[in-house]
């Protein structure tokens, strides 16, 4: 026995809309009478007679600035397998035009920060925009410097 075939949607026979008095749906076909949704071919989506819509009761969320600084982050582990790898060079000072002619960080960026996560192994000289406490303890400890530009 089937139980999709027991539902009584399924045995209801189809509306016969407009086929005269007797049906009960002829005429109009239960349109009712004149007006904008009696027609053919008419939907109101998100129309709500007049009041306020729903989107529009709504509060607006979030804020998205304009002109939004987008900061590059760079990890300590990262800045140590492209010193092995020697695609930075640990003489020179590190600072954002060097990572961005070697590939490192993007060309859309325009900031960059440093953070702690992995180890340090090579003394170096950095410029950064920002720098987390702990990656500047790391650098520090191994005898490199790390300067940050216009701190705040």
């Amino acid at each position: 026995m089937n139980i999709l075939n027991n539902t009584s949607r399924v045995k209801s026979p189809k509306k016969r809309l407009g086929r005269g008095i007797g049906s009960g749906k002829g005429k109009t076909s239960g349109r009712g009478i004149k007006g904008q949704k009696s027609r053919s071919g008419v939907a109101i989506k998100s129309f709500e007679g007049g009041q306020m819509p729903l989107y529009r009761r709504l509060p607006k969320r979030g804020f998205n600035p304009i002109n939004k600084s987008k900061v590059a982050k760079i990890n300590l582990n990262q800045i140590q397998n492209f010193l092995d790898k020697k695609r930075i060079d640990p003489q020179n000072q590190i600072n954002l035009e060097i990572l961005q002619k070697s590939k490192i960080i993007n060309k859309s960026y325009f900031k960059y920060k440093i953070l702690s996560n992995g180890d340090l192994k090579t003394k170096i000289n950095i410029e950064a925009d920002f720098s987390s406490n702990s990656a500047k303890e790391k650098i520090e400890k191994l005898g490199g410097v790390l300067k940050i530009k216009n701190p705040k």
